[in-house]
């Protein structure tokens, strides 16, 4: 099973775990634990999940 970290503005935000085709989602930051498990058909589905529930998360006050 081949593995590969997986940043996202800049941090790691998890591992993507690559079997049978598929990707499957570890997700390391509590930011991103909703998409945690979660199976992608590719690496570049997976980062445009990431970018759509980061645009659905409140910003925080500066």
């Amino acid at each position: 099973m081949e593995k590969q970290v997986i940043e996202h503005a800049g941090q790691p935000v998890g591992v993507a775990l690559h079997q049978n085709g598929k990707v499957k989602f570890m997700a390391v930051k509590y930011h991103v634990m909703d998409l945690d498990d979660a199976v992608f058909n590719s690496v570049a589905e997976l980062r445009g999940a990431l970018a759509r529930l980061q645009s659905m998360q409140p910003r925080a006050a500066a």
